[in-house]
């Protein structure tokens, strides 16, 4: 059964809220991800219609959610592709792998990949946690500024895997703009100081 309702305590920041019904029932939960796929988020005041399911906590949630006058979107058939998402575990697994190789072969320092893993362990955990407050409706959040620092001292590999395992910050698309800004600024920045020989100083006076 659907329903029609009216969103109200809008965060876009947090990308979640609540729906009242027009017929004066409870509540919703709403989040970004129950959105049908749009090309707008959603604003304060929008009028909805969305089914309902209660969670394992015993939580009303909206889901399938619409705006007023969407369309239905269409099944995904067998004649067309679904669209691609982004290799996230690949990219990281595979950047880790790839600096791993080259401390081997002796052209990238020590420090520097067990830099990378130290920190990616960290942002994998601070993602992780962050999530787990968002879910849980806690007002005590990991600050965005927070993990774009952590990604870009080097631990974006582990923000990476923590987006895609569990659906975090990957539909914000001011978050991903600023993520792979850190990408950036911390490959460019691991380039000036493998070029300079900085990186091999500090790897050979740490071990």
């Amino acid at each position: 059964m659907r329903h029609a309702g009216r969103i109200t305590g809008w965060n876009d920041g947090k990308g979640y809220g609540f729906v009242t019904p027009h017929d004066g029932g409870a509540r919703a939960f709403l989040h970004i991800k129950s959105f049908q796929r749009t090309t707008r988020r959603p604003l304060e005041a929008d009028l909805v219609s969305y089914a309902t399911q209660v969670d394992a906590k015993g939580r009303l949630n909206a889901i399938e959610v619409r705006f007023a006058g969407q369309r239905i979107a269409a099944p995904t058939t067998a004649g067309r592709r679904a669209p691609m998402r982004l290799p996230r575990v690949g990219i990281a697994v595979g950047f880790l792998l790839l600096a791993a190789t080259l401390t081997l072969v002796g052209v990238l320092p020590a420090l520097v990949t067990l830099a990378y893993l130290l920190l990616s362990m960290v942002s994998y955990i601070a993602y992780v946690l962050d999530k787990d407050a968002a879910g849980k409706q806690r007002r005590q959040r990991t600050p965005e500024a927070t993990l774009h620092l952590l990604d870009a001292l080097g631990g974006w590999p582990g923000g990476l895997i923590a987006q895609q395992q569990s659906r975090h910050k990957t539909a914000k698309a001011t978050f991903q703009a600023g993520f792979w800004l850190s990408v950036i600024v911390n490959l460019a920045g691991v380039a000036v100081l493998w070029y300079a020989g900085i990186a091999a100083r500090m790897s050979a006076s740490v071990f």
